[in-house]
């Protein structure tokens, strides 16, 4: 099952990105000013997932992506795919997963994973 992780961008605004079960990324929200707002939208979009629309684009380097529309809004927009079929596996990883995925907060300043302090003579009686 895929997850939504919720992440601060450098300019201090926050965004989502949805990944698959295997952990890539498979598309990147737009910007919020307030972390609820990535919420609030993760909980709509997982709500109303089957009404999305995916607009698909190659691009000048022949990549493929897609725009993920939302009530007719853009919503998202996905990472670079090779083949138009990689492209169409992961719109159906959103379509199958994302309604029951979970929420992760990445977005603090705080360590999630603290640092612990090992001496060298403990590393060497190990």
């Amino acid at each position: 099952m895929g997850a939504f992780v919720i992440s601060r961008r450098f300019n201090d605004e926050y965004k989502f990105v949805f990944t698959s079960r295997k952990g890539k990324v498979i598309f990147t929200s737009l910007s919020y000013e307030l972390r609820f707002e990535c919420e609030e939208d993760i909980e709509r979009f997982k709500r109303t997932v089957d009404l999305s629309k995916f607009l698909k684009f190659k691009g000048s380097g022949g990549k493929y992506f897609f725009k993920l529309m939302l009530d007719g809004v853009h919503f998202a927009t996905s990472r670079k795919y090779t083949t138009e079929l990689l492209l169409q596996k992961g719109i159906k990883e959103i379509v199958t997963y994302a309604s029951k995925a979970e929420i992760l907060d990445f977005s603090s300043n705080e360590s999630i994973f603290e640092d612990e302090e090992v001496s060298v003579e403990e590393e060497v009686e190990d």
